[in-house]
């Protein structure tokens, strides 16, 4: 199985498995990460799953056409410290191409 890494504002990182065909926000919710709250379910009408994604990764998690969606931005336009590799995790949906991605909280202090 796949894993990620969750980087908190603290600094302390969480690995948890993260299966296939689940969003990184529900990865997150089911490691316990609460800084990654996913308020509207995975909707796309809040900003409270925002993270920031490890650079190296960051353009593999994009959709197709290799932009973050009108909506997506429209969302991340209300979150808090966002930064160029910012996504909301509800638009990720995990794949084993992403195993061993990190993604970090709004207000880590990493450089991606």
């Amino acid at each position: 199985m796949s894993q990620i890494t969750f980087i908190l504002k603290d600094g302390t990182r969480v690995e948890a498995d993260a299966p296939n065909g689940l969003s990184v926000m529900e990865i997150a919710n089911r490691a316990g990460i609460s800084a990654i709250e996913g308020a509207c379910g995975g909707s796309l009408s809040c900003a409270t799953c925002h993270g920031y994604v490890e650079t190296k990764f960051f353009e593999q998690t994009l959709p197709e056409d290799g932009e973050r969606s009108e909506d997506e931005e429209d969302m991340l336009d209300l979150a808090f410290d966002v930064r160029e590799t910012s996504r909301l995790t509800c638009q990720i949906i995990m794949d084993d191409a992403f195993d061993g991605m990190e993604i970090a909280v709004p207000g880590a202090k990493v450089e991606y």
